[in-house]
């Protein structure tokens, strides 16, 4: 029987390892091509971190050269019983997928205001009375989880899979985008050219609180724009603490929310995204594209996460097999990378931005 260093030991040594293989699966995030293979692949694993995704994409495509999967790229993904609910068994001799699995804690607080108060609480403490408690994640685990390929059983319901015309945009997803930017108190305006939008396909305007997006173009890139646009406004507001403020990098982020959203309804954005994504990587000091990208892409991730959750559009599945519950597919959802921190206070402060984002 190990014993408890031997054991964290091991841990330990199987956290270094996925951390050197997430470093080395971001470093072929070298051209546009890969960073929008990356892109489109985190939209459909978007209920995975994006760390986690990009560890089940290397893995797999190893799987695959060694001709242990049939398909370069897998489908869907879940743990060991995870596939057991579904009716399914993962065949002998096939290693799972390692990722990054969050541990939280409990912390409680009579001050929540004051982020020093936080006091970590123990296995079975009880918070004092008139105490607020919050659990936050405080270090990382392995955990594994197998391609749906890797399994055999009763077959899994298809999902309805959006289809989408040339040049057409996949049905409601204007109106449902433009009820989120008109959700958070910007107006939606549609301008007839790019000169009145000072040269661009969208603009967002913080002062006066308005989206414009050019309508002399496909209802496609209307439609991407518009997505753009609300990344934007939820991003890089000049009240949003979390916001760089490095033009570079905003671009960067709406775009990939952007292509996110299309690749999630089926929609290939790539011929306007790919070279739009490297100029703007390329303005960012002293970093290459692809660390550009690693660097925003949890970010991404949740914002285009929050929005498809809000749509009620046909949209590609998020990684999880259809028929597991909310509850069993809660594997992990957060990022990779382990903190032991108290829970975050509210910032009251505003950052200085731009008033007006020009967004393509």
């Amino acid at each position: 029987m190990a014993s408890i260093e031997e054991q964290r030991a091991a841990r330990d040594a199987k956290l270094d390892a996925l951390h050197e293989r997430l470093a080395a699966a971001v470093g072929q995030l070298s051209t546009g091509d890969d960073w929008k293979q990356a892109l489109e692949f985190a939209a459909r694993f978007r209920s995975r971190s994006f760390g986690n995704a990009l560890l089940i994409w290397a893995q797999h495509l190893d799987a695959f050269d060694q001709g242990r999967v049939p398909a370069p790229e897998p489908t869907y993904v879940a743990g060991y019983k995870q596939w057991q609910t579904l009716g399914r068994q993962v065949e002998k001799g096939q290693p799972g997928y390692m990722i990054f699995a969050p541990v939280t804690g409990r912390f409680a607080s009579s001050t929540p205001q004051d982020a020093a108060s936080w006091r970590r609480l123990g296995r079975f403490e009880k918070p004092k009375p008139g105490e607020a408690v919050r659990s936050r994640m405080v270090g990382a685990k392995p955990a594994y989880v197998w391609d749906v390929s890797q399994t055999a059983g009763d077959p899994i319901p298809e999902r309805p899979s959006p289809v989408l015309l040339e040049g057409e945009a996949p049905e409601g997803l204007w109106e449902g985008l433009a009820g989120l930017v008109e959700a958070e108190g910007f107006a939606v305006l549609r301008v007839e050219h790019a000169g009145m939008i000072h040269g661009a396909n969208g603009l967002t305007n913080y002062t006066n609180r308005t989206v414009a997006v050019r309508t002399d173009m496909d209802a496609a890139a209307q439609l991407k724009t518009l997505a753009h646009e609300l990344a934007h406004v939820k991003l890089h507001g000049p009240d949003n603490p979390d916001a760089t403020g490095h033009r570079g990098i905003g671009e960067v982020e709406a775009e990939s929310v952007a292509l996110m959203i299309g690749a999630a309804h089926g929609m290939d954005t790539s011929s306007y995204t790919i070279p739009y994504v490297a100029g703007w990587a390329g303005t960012v000091k002293d970093k290459d594209p692809a660390e550009v990208v690693q660097a925003t892409g949890e970010r991404v991730r949740k914002t285009a996460g929050a929005i498809l959750d809000a749509l009620p559009t046909a949209q590609l599945g998020g990684g999880d097999p259809p028929g597991l519950s909310r509850d069993t597919a809660r594997v992990e959802r957060a990022p990779h990378t382990a903190r032991v921190a108290p829970p975050p206070v509210e910032p009251s402060r505003a950052r200085a931005a731009d008033v007006v984002v020009r967004g393509l």
